[in-house]
């Protein structure tokens, strides 16, 4: 196990509760990026493979955790964006 990679991933895994919370607060995908959600899905997918594969410890775990939040946030997403779409349709049918 590496402590410097549990530090990182404890780091990460931080900043997602917040990510998460404003997601909830404002009800909005504004300043929100699908993509890059991805691109941190794939990464931590990545990396519970590599713990699967090569190297498993108890680390795997925080990687799991981060992959939910992620997730999380990115379904949040979805519902958001639904009903601003829903929302645009409407005021585009009113003018």
């Amino acid at each position: 196990m590496s402590i410097f990679e549990a530090l990182m991933l404890a780091c990460f895994g931080a900043a997602w509760p917040m990510n998460i919370a404003k997601s909830l607060r404002t009800k909005s995908t504004k300043g929100k990026s699908l993509a890059f959600l991805m691109v941190i899905e794939l990464g931590y997918v990545a990396g519970i493979t590599h713990k699967i594969l090569y190297s498993q410890d108890i680390v795997m775990l925080l990687y799991i955790i981060n992959f939910l939040m992620v997730g999380t946030d990115m379904t949040l997403y979805f519902i958001y964006r639904s009903r601003e779409k829903k929302e645009e349709k409407a005021k585009e049918l009113k003018k």
